[in-house]
């Protein structure tokens, strides 16, 4: 929870979707998705936890269950330091799956992550989503919750499929592999609703986002990662090495030569092969120093993941092709502690690192070689031209020019005096431009830019749902009850700002009426958007942000995936046209979840007969008549009462805190049930038989005025009163049908 002594500072939440995350001992390079992205956000949690105007940090991940990987990652809490977490949430099959075959399930990480922040009761001050696939999370939950999104992409979808044509790939194989086309969708969404996004180096900003339809220079900073370089040192003279040796040696002839250092995951985009090949290729370069190539951990390379077999299996070939047993050192098996010691044995021995990545966003392992006195020859494409301009240790190269790497490999070995020059300057250079603390103080700056003064100490502000701190919500309809007496709208707007502004009571409108014609009718009387809006007789929710300007509302997802159960609208409509007294409402009636009709009572069939006529053509679906004029048929699992019940178990708040108003009959099934129902005076005669009910009152006064009698009846701001006792009408069951 919160720290209790820093409550006023900022709540920060951290979402990361993919990989294996834990707090200590990363298993950084065991696959594509477990790499620097992870090592970034545990430690830029950390850093801002330390941060005195940050009260906590959640950092958000999948929850993983799987015999094959660490029972650590099945853990829902881990605590990472004073004020910050990991929190582990529930999305799609229990196993280990790769960021590519996640999309599906993102939807529910989402309604995840809105439980949890519930349970924090505080909404948070900014949401800041790293990679894609947390992008789409997050542009959906800022949108929800009506805070800033705050985002890093680390890699950019356009980039990698431009680098991977340029390999040679096609099209079709990328798509298949990557599904980079959704993954592409999902970074332009993400940018349109980012307040801010925050790129590691320039070239980011001005080449790999520049790609983009969203691109927005304006809305974009570059904050280059801090690094904990504690555990990052030069070599003292006469060091020994006995770790590192045991795990090298085996593979070396004369394992005292300079070495050229590649540590990556075994990644396609590391471009690993193209470094054999410059170094198998050049009879100058294997004779000025050792290959030391540490690609992660491996047991048995078949039982590794595809894209990890190809790197693998494609370095033994190029070893076996240029001959180079005795040169090139490949281990399985490395610890997280062992990656100081790579670095300090290579500068020791006056080697190099190299870094020849396809693209790299930002180059963690550069800042490490760096501040272990190792100079780098590295990718020209992302993060690397930032660090070596700022470090003066080394040199860039196209990783796709393989006899440019292997002479700017030689180059850099070659010039003794340089490189002494270059090994001070990159220790200089990642302590001065490299440090968590200095981050966190440009990150802390930047977001208080996008928080007003008057919001970032407040728990529940106007601008933001009331929804995640909300104990009970009141919805009503909008025809009839909300609307049709400006004196007594005037009374209940006044009772509602001065009774429900504390954050505790969220409220909405359940209407028949489709989303664009609620927010122009709500414009138009000068109302607030509520915090939820369920229109077209259920079929649709979207949220709202009171005290926003404008009406912006987003839909909730997940509501729609649900009620596309058995959904044939083409079909419906056709069956429909066998039926007298029917006619097809106005087309701007008429929705993707709603089809809307005009009926003559006098000739059209019952309810019943209708719901018999559509089930015996196998449909399925849910008809509500109102008003003794207007059908609508909906998906089987779509109403105003299932979409109260189904916000009732999305947010975490029982049905007996919900007050609902209704006036016609397509608000029976929601005004039915544990909620506490209001029926207004002027209710159409099809609510009549609701009358004596347990939980239904029926107002004395018609429209608003009847709500706020319905307010006052409960005691719904208070402690709410609900009077059980049953009404003899009804102990009498009758066959009214009240649909």
């Amino acid at each position: 929870m919160i720290k209790q002594e820093n409550r006023q500072g900022l709540y920060i939440v951290l979402i990361s979707v993919h990989g294996l995350m834990r707090g200590r001992a990363m298993e950084l390079g065991r696959d594509a998705d477990t790499g620097g992205q992870i090592l970034y956000v545990v430690e830029l949690a950390r850093a801002l936890a330390a941060h005195p105007q940050v009260a906590q940090v959640d950092l958000l991940t999948r929850r993983v269950m799987d015999k094959k990987v660490s029972a650590d990652y099945a853990q829902i809490e881990e605590p990472l330091c004073d004020g910050a977490r990991i929190v582990r949430l529930e999305c799609g099959p229990r196993r280990y799956l790769r960021k590519e075959v996640l999309w599906p399930y993102l939807d529910t990480f989402v309604d995840q992550a809105l439980q949890h922040i519930r349970g924090v009761g505080r909404v948070p001050d900014i949401l800041h989503s790293h990679y894609a696939d947390a992008g789409y999370i997050g542009s959906h939950l800022a949108g929800l919750l009506g805070i800033p999104l705050v985002h890093t992409g680390h890699s950019l979808g356009r980039d990698k499929r431009e680098q991977l044509l340029r390999k040679g790939a096609k099209e079709s194989q990328i798509e298949s592999q990557y599904t980079i086309s959704r993954r592409i969708e999902a970074e332009e969404s993400t940018l349109d609703s980012a307040s801010l996004v925050i790129a590691s180096t320039a070239q980011e900003v001005e080449q790999q986002y520049a790609r983009y339809d969203n691109y927005q220079p304006k809305r974009m900073v570059v904050l280059p990662p801090g690094v904990d370089l504690s555990r990052f040192q030069q070599p003292r003279r006469y060091q020994k090495f006995p770790g590192i040796s045991e795990i090298i040696s085996p593979f070396l002839r004369q394992p005292n030569r300079p070495a050229i250092l590649a540590l990556s995951r075994a990644d396609e985009r590391k471009n690993i092969a193209a470094l054999v090949h410059a170094y198998g290729q050049s009879p100058q370069l294997r004779e000025l120093a050792n290959l030391i190539i540490v690609a992660g951990n491996r047991d048995d390379i078949d039982q590794m993941e595809k894209g990890s077999q190809q790197v693998l299996n494609q370095l033994l070939k190029l070893i076996d092709r240029y001959d180079l047993y005795g040169l090139v050192a490949y281990p399985k098996h490395h610890s997280a502690d062992d990656v100081p010691h790579f670095y300090q044995y290579a500068a020791y021995h006056k080697g190099v690192f190299v870094n020849p990545a396809l693209t790299e966003p930002f180059g963690l392992t550069l800042i490490e070689a760096a501040a272990s006195g190792l100079p780098v020859v590295a990718t020209h494409d992302g993060g690397p031209s930032d660090i070596i301009k700022h470090c003066k240790n080394g040199l860039l190269i196209d990783p796709l020019d393989v006899d440019a790497l292997a002479r700017s490999l030689t180059d850099a070995l070659s010039d003794k005096k340089r490189w002494r020059r270059w090994s001070e300057s990159g220790v200089r250079g990642a302590h001065r431009f490299y440090s968590w603390p200095g981050h966190a103080d440009n990150y802390v700056r930047q977001i208080l830019r996008l928080i007003p003064k008057s919001r970032q100490h407040a728990a529940s502000l106007p601008g933001r749902s009331r929804l995640p701190t909300a104990d009970r919500i009141a919805i009503t309809s909008i025809d009839n009850a909300l609307l049709g007496d400006n004196d007594g709208l005037l009374r209940l707007i006044q009772l509602l700002k001065r009774r429900a502004g504390d954050g505790h009571v969220a409220l909405g409108v359940a209407t028949g009426r489709r989303l664009d014609n609620v927010l122009r009718l709500l414009k138009q009387w000068s109302l607030p958007v509520p915090d939820l809006l369920i229109t077209s007789v259920g079929s649709e929710i979207h949220y709202g942000h009171p005290g926003r300007p404008g009406h912006r509302v987003v839909a909730d997802l997940s509501w729609q995936q649900h009620i596309n159960f058995r959904w044939q609208p083409e079909r419906v409509r056709e069956v429909m046209t066998q039926l007298p007294g029917i006619k097809a409402n106005f087309k701007s009636e008429q929705g993707a979840y709603k089809i809307s009709y005009y009926i003559d009572p006098d000739s059209a069939p019952s309810v019943k007969e209708i719901k018999r006529h559509l089930r015996r053509h196998d449909l399925h679906a849910n008809v509500i008549a109102s008003h003794d004029a207007y059908l609508d048929i909906l998906p089987i699992r779509a109403s105003k009462g299932q979409a109260i019940r189904y916000l009732a178990l999305k947010w975490g708040i029982p049905l007996d805190h919900f007050l609902v108003v209704g006036d016609s009959g397509n608000d029976a099934e929601m005004l039915r049930g544990d909620t506490l129902a209001v029926v207004v005076a002027n209710h159409s005669r099809e609510l009549e038989p609701l009358k004596g009910r347990a939980r239904i009152y029926f107002a004395s006064n018609p429209y608003a005025l009847g709500i706020i009698e319905g307010l006052e009846h409960y005691n719904f701001f208070g402690d709410i009163r609900i009077d059980d006792d049953v009404g003899l009408e009804s102990l009498v069951e009758t066959a009214t049908d009240y649909e």
